[in-house]
């Protein structure tokens, strides 16, 4: 079996969530064709014994991949993917570690955890990839299926893990499915469509009755962004094609029109900006960013950022850097369900700011 790459994987992790070096997103796969799958269900979508029939047939970005029968023993590879398949009561046999968020050293963020105690799985296989996948790992774990709807896997990646199992890769391209793709493609997969869709009507249901409890934020004026207070000469947006775009209109927020004017490629999940376009975020009511206790007061020390009217309210959502809540800004159905409160608390503060 092929030993690990020396492609980093926390590398590329950290491109997707930080964005501190994007520069090759941009010839990212064109889309591909809505995964399509020869498949029958009872006729509810809350039934847990949905009847499927095999073969199923998953386009995706690296072609299409074929599943003969049921898979029992899940493996799930990079970013949340394991979290989708523990949502659906599945423990996978094998599982890459969080590498960003996670507060010891148990591979593990805590509605993960939370959701193995609750299944019984003391002692979950947790690959050890941050320099790469674990193929040997992987090949060991035995898996029927290799899900990885939600992650940033090469061409070169793709073609290894398929030797091992058929593998679900993502639709378009590296780390910009969404939560509802996420558990649409890895649901099916493991042939549980019906469920996979019952657990999105469940999550879309979650998601609206907090929305509601926080009635303040409803229409503002939202975007989250990437700003590194030793480095304010540039900042970077997240786009509503992105994960973390999308949530804010999802809890009823609304995208700036001061920002859409700067997306120039709608499948780009970031803009990049320099200080001097600071006032692209003229229109921004609410500013979410990764940060520290010191990041506010820098953005509002600073000539330029400081002239930011959300900024110089301080109408602003700091998310700490590296902590549990931070890697949920990229929402898989067992993060929404644990941060939801924590976040929108935080926006309401930053809404409360507002002049």
């Amino acid at each position: 079996m092929k030993a690990k790459q020396k492609i980093s994987l926390i590398t590329t992790l950290l491109i997707a969530l930080l964005i501190i070096a994007l520069v090759g997103c941009s010839n990212q796969q064109s889309k591909s064709e809505t995964a399509s799958t020869e498949t029958s269900n009872t006729e509810t979508a809350d039934s847990q014994e949905a009847k499927t029939q095999y073969p199923i047939k998953i386009k995706h970005a690296f072609g299409e991949t074929i599943i003969e029968e049921k898979p029992e023993r899940i493996v799930t590879v990079s970013w949340a993917n394991h979290d989708v398949v523990l949502a659906l009561d599945v423990v996978p046999v094998g599982f890459s570690a969080a590498n960003f968020g996670v507060q010891d050293d148990s591979g593990m963020l805590p509605w993960t955890a939370e959701k193995l105690k609750e299944l019984g799985e003391e002692k979950p296989n947790i690959f050890q990839d941050t320099d790469g996948l674990d193929f040997e790992a992987i090949s060991d774990a035995n898996p029927d299926v290799i899900l990885a709807a939600y992650s940033g896997i090469t061409q070169e990646d793709y073609d290894t893990l398929s030797q091992i199992a058929p593998v679900v890769a993502y639709e378009t391209g590296p780390w910009v499915t969404s939560w509802r793709d996420q558990i649409k493609f890895n649901s099916i997969g493991m042939g549980m469509e019906a469920e996979g869709k019952q657990l999105i009507a469940d999550t879309e249901k979650l998601i609206q009755e907090k929305a509601n409890e926080f009635s303040e934020i409803k229409d503002k004026k939202a975007a989250f962004a990437m700003i590194n207070a030793a480095d304010l000469s540039k900042f970077y947006v997240y786009t509503p094609a992105d994960p973390r775009g999308e949530f804010l209109s999802e809890l009823g927020m609304e995208y700036p029109e001061s920002l859409k004017t700067h997306i120039a490629d709608p499948n780009s999940f970031y803009i990049e900006l320099s200080a001097e376009n600071a006032d692209a975020l003229k229109d921004v009511e609410v500013l979410i960013s990764y940060g520290d206790e010191n990041t506010l007061k820098a953005l509002q020390a600073d000539p330029i950022l400081g002239k930011v009217p959300a900024i110089q309210n301080g109408s602003v959502a700091i998310i700490g850097n590296n902590t549990p809540l931070a890697a949920a800004g990229n929402p898989n159905p067992l993060s929404i369900a644990y941060s939801i409160d924590e976040y929108l608390n935080l926006i309401s503060e930053a809404v409360s700011k507002l002049k």
